[in-house]
């Protein structure tokens, strides 16, 4: 009964963490720029996606959870929490690569079967590079935050 009480306080914890990340990244943004909430929130979802907002966090939150798990297991523990946690980690790196190639292979397949006109090409080439925006934002986000990620997880380790 302990255990699984000393589990979900470790599960809430680690959404704590995340869902603080992102709040303090979102206001240091606001403060910077002249976007508003509902402004950015329409962006980022026509930009990146409910599949790869939901996937990236969840293997967020895995990693942060294996994360606080090295902090706070014994030593014996560490490598199992450690190889779970580099490979969430891993898996938002490939994630993000990923959506790069799709989004890539999709901005390519916009332009096949269309008759490129001077006057359809300008909408071919927005369409196109909308595609290649998704490609290049998921990159732009899921390469750091999965070095972010390791790091912590890495360093931690080193340090216990």
């Amino acid at each position: 009964m302990f255990a699984d009480v000393f589990e979900m306080k470790m599960v809430f914890r680690a959404m704590s963490y995340m869902l603080g990340t992102i709040i303090i990244f979102l206001a240091v943004f606001f403060m910077f720029t002249d976007f508003h909430i509902y402004q950015t929130l329409n962006w980022v979802r026509e930009m990146l996606g409910y599949s790869f907002l939901i996937l990236t966090m969840t293997l967020s939150l895995i990693a942060i959870y294996c994360w606080l798990k090295i902090s706070s297991e014994k030593q014996s523990e560490h490598k199992f929490w450690m190889a779970i946690g580099l490979h969430s980690a891993n898996g938002i790196m490939t994630l993000a690569l990923t959506y790069t190639l799709l989004g890539i292979s999709l901005g390519i397949g916009s332009l096949s079967g269309k008759s490129l006109s001077p006057e359809t090409v300008q909408i071919a080439v927005q369409e196109m590079t909308t595609n290649f925006s998704l490609a290049f934002m998921t990159t732009v986000i899921g390469l750091p935050l999965s070095t972010i990620l390791k790091a912590f997880l890495i360093i931690t380790h080193n340090k216990r």
